[in-house]
């Protein structure tokens, strides 16, 4: 391990090249192959399985599956970032998640279909734990490696690696899946699982870059036996100082609304555009990988905005976007011949400002944060946030489709989120450098 300055380009890039490693994660375990392979092996019977001696529709299933990872992330993270911050052994923590994540993507390179059904249900709900738990202790980094002013450029920069990394292995993967007979493979599903076994191989081996140059107590701690009370003792003052700052707590409160619109809209897109809209999985797939550019470009052009406009203003900017998209897919029809080229324009504009949202919100997370060391906390509370926006917007989302037969409706409602976020973050005033140096 290099002992590197703080704002050092080689840091912050090692620190980014995180995003590269763990991002595939997102687009073909989350987004693209997973889900796809995961209907085809449990289409039979009705797409009724079964699981723990319980029958489910197999997309439920899958629905509840990362429900329950993304509480188990909220509930154990405070309390792990308390007990990392106060040992000051994050890292350790980081690579723990890094490598639950990975071997669990692996694992499911043995899910084939209903007889083995618990290992890609069971391996679903730990490589999400690893994913998300990894993600707390990553970005608690951000203060530590780069100065206040570099907070947009820096955090837009993992993104943009992450979606750069993350369309290569997915280009590659789709060559496998959509022509497998060009690698001599006859067995349907095992383009699909090598897919699965390449993204934990690429995460874990590209992760090392970042283990190798992240600093691994940067305040030099030296915690005793007692860290485990010790660790909620920190995450108890921690939760007490954000009743103090009315500031962070108001970002968080619009962070929430908006990430309830963001989050859900990302997991539907698909399903809705398939279902409501009648696109080809082909054509679907494309989507996926025009999202994934566009993304690039919009990480990089609003953090340049934000150093004009301040980071509430081009937040605000961001949601009144998203809103419009929401609109957007409530009201384009399958029956239009246009259907295509407008679907693919809503995807671009979703590219645009998702990378965006992402990356401005939590570099403004990070501007907001009070002098301290308890970095990993703070951002745990930013993790849980959005986890429990996940597990909140999937309800309202399915809630509404069914009382209404119409996921139309679950769109249009998520526009209100974006409203609520939008309010919220008015009464905040704008952020200055200069203000939390």
């Amino acid at each position: 391990m290099e002992n590197l300055p703080k704002g050092s380009p080689k840091l912050i890039n090692a620190w980014a090249f995180y995003d590269w490693a763990n991002s595939v994660y997102s687009l073909v375990i989350s987004t693209a192959v997973f889900p796809i392979y995961y209907e085809s092996v449990t289409s039979g019977n009705d797409g009724k399985v079964t699981f723990l001696g319980t029958s489910f529709l197999n997309s439920s299933l899958l629905s509840y599956s990362l429900s329950f990872s993304f509480l188990i992330v909220a509930f154990l993270s405070p309390i792990l970032s308390g007990i990392a911050d106060y040992s000051g052994n994050k890292k350790s923590f980081m690579k723990f998640f890094c490598y639950l994540g990975s071997l669990s993507v692996m694992a499911m390179f043995f899910f084939k279909g209903q007889e083995t059904l618990w290992i890609g249900i069971v391996s679903t709900i730990l490589a999400s734990i690893g994913f998300w738990g990894s993600v707390v202790f990553y970005n608690s980094y951000l203060p530590e490696i780069a100065f206040l002013e570099q907070h947009d450029r820096v955090s837009a920069k993992g993104f943009m690696y992450g979606y750069f990394g993350s369309v290569i292995l997915l280009a590659f993967n789709l060559t496998m899946v959509m022509k497998p007979e060009f690698y001599g493979i006859t067995d349907l599903t095992l383009p699909a699982r090598l897919s699965f076994l390449s993204v934990g191989i690429w995460w874990m081996g590209f992760a090392q870059v970042t283990f190798h140059f992240l600093p691994s107590n940067v305040f030099n701690k030296k915690p005793r036996k007692d860290f485990i009370f010790k660790g909620f003792k920190e995450l108890m003052i921690v939760l007490k100082s954000l009743k103090s700052q009315p500031i962070l707590k108001q970002f968080l409160k619009a962070f929430f609304f908006y990430s309830i619109g963001v989050q859900t809209i990302i997991l539907f897109a698909g399903i809705y555009g398939k279902i409501e809209l009648g696109i080809e999985t082909s054509q679907l797939i494309i989507t996926i990988l025009v999202v994934q550019i566009v993304a690039i470009f919009g990480a990089y052009l609003f953090s340049r905005i934000s150093e004009k406009m301040g980071n509430i203003k081009t937040l605000k900017l961001i949601i009144a976007i998203w809103g419009l998209i929401c609109f957007a897919l409530y009201l384009i029809n399958k029956d239009n011949k246009y259907i295509d080229l407008q679907f693919y324009s809503i995807a671009a504009s979703i590219g645009m400002v998702f990378g965006a949202i992402q990356s401005l919100s939590r570099s403004t997370y990070s501007k907001l944060l009070p002098e301290t060391e308890d970095h990993t906390t703070y951002f745990s509370f930013f993790d849980v946030t959005e986890k429990i926006s996940i597990v909140l917007g999937t309800f309202i989302f399915g809630f509404v489709g069914s009382i209404t037969n119409s996921m139309r409706n679950s769109i249009f409602i998520l526009a209100v989120f974006f409203l609520l976020g939008y309010i919220v973050l008015s009464f905040m005033k704008k952020i200055e450098t200069s203000e939390h140096q």
